[in-house]
């Protein structure tokens, strides 16, 4: 867009507000981004790209936006499920236009919050950007579209890997309990024996 067009939209909108505030009316403020690669210039393009598949893949209604309803099956998906009031958070936290959903913009603010370290590790943007961060040049363009499933993979194998050790522990424990019970069986009926036997000797 030629600056001298950018300028004249500033102007216009400048005006609308203006005019509206004099009929009295209320006027929310209004986040419009001509180009996210120059406002967010902290990614490169490509990951800026692979951010867009990814929400793209999410907006199911196909309006640019993320609804409640999308962020809930986008974290569901995820595997990081959130209650109700969670997911209302996570909006509210990047919802700069206050209309109840994410835009794209809004959603590239979540990358940035966590490269900034404001976010919680364990809170629902946290894990949303633990769980899609994308790293383009580690794991090449063609499979940067599928690194969070990746991610979500190497989870779940360190979970299940847990649960193997956990299981072993529990088996070697039973056994060892087993064997300790066997011996104070064979004690007994050893005792029984020599009882027996001297009481036969009698």
């Amino acid at each position: 867009m030629p600056a001298d067009d950018e300028l004249s939209g500033v102007l216009s909108r400048r005006q609308a507000i203006n005019e509206a505030l004099d009929e009295g009316k209320e006027v929310k403020p209004k986040f419009k981004v001509v180009n996210v690669y120059t406002e967010f210039a902290e990614f490169s393009r490509r990951q800026i790209k692979e951010y867009e598949k990814t929400f793209n893949r999410y907006d199911v209604g196909g309006d640019g936006y993320l609804d409640l309803e999308e962020v809930k099956r986008m974290m569901e998906k995820l595997e990081a499920p959130q209650t109700h009031l969670a997911l209302k958070a996570m909006i509210k936290a990047v919802d700069e236009d206050e209309d109840g959903k994410i835009s794209f913009r809004e959603f590239l603010l979540v990358y940035r919050k966590a490269k900034a370290g404001e976010l919680q590790e364990e809170s629902g943007l946290g894990r949303l950007a633990a769980l899609t961060e994308v790293d383009v040049d580690a794991v090449g363009v063609s499979a940067a579209a599928t690194f969070f499933e990746a991610k979500i993979e190497e989870q779940r194998k360190t979970s299940k890997f847990e649960d193997e050790i956990k299981q072993e522990k529990e088996e070697r424990l039973r056994q060892e309990e087993e064997k300790q019970q066997r011996k104070m069986e064979f004690k007994k009926k050893a005792a029984l024996f020599q009882n027996g036997s001297q009481s036969n000797g009698d």
